[in-house]
């Protein structure tokens, strides 16, 4: 019994050292494969989103120095610094740019860097906690999956924080449940660093971290309880050397306030935004909207709910911390359609897990004792061609849809920002119909921008034109019906209009003779 033991065990061995000199070449090749469609996808895939040019603006608040600034609303803490700091970095690195897209675009390019970085890690990771072409696997399809593509090309929040959070546990995957060098210890730290990286991005990576970390370190799951431990514990040094320079900085009281106030808005005491919101549209509508895009990306969220039940039950330590990474973010995303805040952004934090939960419990059931011992029969034979086939129609279903978008651009709302250069003049007053009464779309800083709905608005602040994104009037993402729109522009002049799949018809209008007469 030993003898068979110890040999099982250096076949596993043997199997797993084959696989590191060819692993990373091919890991590189899919992370490239990543960037390279992100890049061709970054300035004609999809329009201008409006927290974009608002993580830009503060992107470049910080090229000097200090905390990041809102547009107008003094110090911004209601998300961490490090991906602005990044942004001051990059723009430090590749220069100025002439216009508000080319900002957009350059940030957008960032954002690409992080998402090859994560489908390197992908592959890695789930390598290391099954085989290496369930590891394959995961990467093609996150290099190419819809969904990851159109967040990963936003200058959004979630795809660097991601990065740094699969980065964090792939090196928490190299340290050994029996050895105790002090190399495991640095390994142990330096993801803690890693996941204090994702906490100074946004803050509710800690369920995404601590909170799988936690619960793994109950269930003595993975490495020792001590090393979980201490991986933690620096996560929450990081963030708090942060909070001690804003207390320094006699800030604590504006960051206390924004951060209670974040608070209330991710458990749905405030709904400022999201579906939940009174201008937030509809879910439902939104998702068979989307379906001819993100038809894969539901199918992959539906499997990774057994197969989370597989990893959980067959896996072993690093399986199964992934299992807890994949629940975690389940509860989170499940909480915020029930009550909290949920936005479109927030679906990413389910299918990176997903992406490698599947072909995980899939490497998992390909290994029990009932396929293992069929190995060499038609029924094995046909359920690898099937799961092939599958593999390969998703693939090629993500690619039909990365030319699609590729070969019809949705640019509506960058070629207004270049009419609005061309033939409005800078402090211009022009009213747009934004969901939560912020200005968004890169225009505060060249012209007056503000959400006027009423004529008595547009009269007050000498309002000569106004901006209407019908198609998210029409999903009910402003707290201005259609209808309402219509009656404000009345007859005004329309300057500039042009259609896309982000925002619909975006049109400019000019007002017409005194306001006051409508």
């Amino acid at each position: 019994m030993t003898t068979t033991h110890i040999d099982r065990t250096s076949i596993s061995t043997a199997r797993r050292r084959k696989s590191p000199s060819a692993l990373p070449l091919i890991a590189g090749g899919i992370g490239l494969l990543a960037l390279v469609v992100r890049l061709a996808l970054r300035q004609r895939g999809f329009d201008l989103f409006g927290d974009e040019a608002l993580y830009v603006a503060m992107g470049r608040s910080v090229i000097s120095g200090g905390f990041p600034h809102w547009y107008y609303n003094g110090q911004f803490f209601l998300h961490g610094p490090a991906f602005f700091y990044l942004e001051a970095a990059w723009a430090h690195l590749v220069g100025n740019q002439p216009s508000e897209m080319a900002w957009v675009y350059q940030m957008r390019t960032l954002n690409v860097l992080f998402a090859a970085g994560t489908a390197v890690c992908v592959v890695v990771l789930v390598a290391q906690a099954s085989t290496p072409i369930a590891g394959i696997a995961a990467g093609l399809i996150f290099a190419i999956e819809p969904f990851a593509i159109r967040q990963n090309d936003r200058v959004l929040l979630e795809t660097s924080m991601m990065f740094w959070i699969v980065a964090g546990y792939l090196v928490l995957s190299t340290v050994s449940r029996r050895d105790v060098r002090p190399r495991q210890w640095l390994m142990a730290v330096a993801a803690g660093v890693l996941f204090g990286c994702a906490l100074l991005t946004k803050d509710e990576a800690a369920l995404l971290t601590l909170l799988p970390v936690l619960v793994a370190t109950l269930l003595d799951w993975g490495p020792r309880r001590a090393v979980m431990a201490l991986t933690a514990c620096v996560a929450l040094c990081v963030y708090g050397f942060y909070v001690t320079v804003v207390a320094i900085n006699g800030q604590f009281a504006n960051f206390w306030q924004q951060k209670t106030a974040g608070i209330q808005r991710m458990i749905g005491l405030i709904q400022v935004s999201g579906f939940h919101s009174s201008a937030g549209g509809h879910l439902h509508s939104r998702l068979i909207g989307e379906a001819s895009s993100f038809l894969t990306t539901y199918a992959v969220l539906a499997l990774a709910v057994p197969a989370c039940i597989i990893v959980l039950r067959r896996g072993e330590g690093l399986a199964r911390i992934l299992g807890l990474f994949y629940c975690a973010a389940a509860v989170t995303l499940a909480y915020g359609v029930a009550k909290g805040t949920l936005e479109e952004q927030e679906l990413y934090l389910l299918v990176v897990p997903s992406v490698m939960l599947v072909p995980l419990a899939c490497s998992l059931l390909f290994r029990t004792r009932f396929l293992r011992a069929t190995r060499r029969s038609r029924a094995h034979l046909a359920l690898r061609t099937a799961v092939g086939a599958l593999l390969f129609l998703t693939l090629a279903m993500n690619c039909l849809t990365c030319v699609q978008w590729y070969s019809a651009p949705d640019v509506a709302y960058a070629r207004l920002l270049q009419y609005l250069s061309s033939h409005v003049p800078a402090g211009a007053a022009i009213a747009t119909m934004n969901n939560d009464g912020q200005s968004e779309y890169g225009l505060a800083h060249i012209y007056r921008e503000g959400v006027w709905e009423t004529t008595a608005a547009l009269a007050k602040n000498h309002a000569r034109f106004i901006v209407i994104e019908w198609g998210l009037l029409q999903d009910g993402y402003s707290t201005m019906s259609p209808a309402a729109a219509r009656l404000l522009i009345h007859d005004d002049r329309i300057l500039f209009s042009a259609g896309g799949r982000s925002n619909g018809e975006v049109v400019l209008y000019e007002i017409r003779g005194p306001i006051q007469a409508r």
